[in-house]
């Protein structure tokens, strides 16, 4: 077979997997993590700043199962403790709280977002800096452990979709 021919073929054939590896890309990004029925999207959390002890992580937990599910727990390597918290009033004052476990209802979706549900992270075993990712395992009732990637965004972020800004 003449040179140039085996390189058409070998384009061709390299080419023909190129809607496949596309669609495969889109899809694996369309829900980032999962375990059991319950979809983990968009991950994140604020940069510390300064002696930043603290940290805060948040997401979408979306269950497309027939049956509820709770998050009852997480860990990283991150922080030396890992809790479930959420937002309450008292009085004119917000506060946050611990909670035992975060519901996930069947075919609905629990938020984890800044003013609400979350996951603080106590004692970080190093300044979470904008743009890096850190591993956050999730502990649900039901559907089991997965360990996602956190994605770490400025410390004015007020959500998943806030994009990086550069100088300031």
């Amino acid at each position: 077979m003449p040179k140039h021919t085996k390189i058409s073929v070998y384009l061709l054939f390299a080419v023909s997997f190129l809607p496949a590896a596309t669609a495969w890309s889109h899809h694996a990004n369309s829900a980032e993590f999962r375990v059991g029925s319950v979809e983990i999207d968009r991950p994140w959390a604020r940069a510390t700043i300064g002696k930043g002890r603290v940290g805060v992580a948040y997401m979408n937990l979306n269950n497309a199962g027939k049956n509820s599910d709770r998050l009852i727990g997480a860990k990283t390597p991150v922080a030396e403790h890992a809790s479930l918290h959420t937002h309450i009033m008292d009085g004119d004052i917000m506060r946050m709280r611990p909670v035992d476990a975060i519901p996930v209802p069947a075919g609905g979706t629990a938020v984890l977002e800044p003013g609400g549900l979350h996951i603080m992270l106590m004692r970080l075993t190093n300044k979470l800096k904008q743009g890096e990712k850190f591993p956050l395992t999730l502990i649900f009732e039901t559907a089991g452990t997965v360990t996602v990637d956190v994605v770490v965004k400025s410390a004015t972020a007020k959500s998943s979709k806030d994009m990086h800004h550069h100088g300031g």
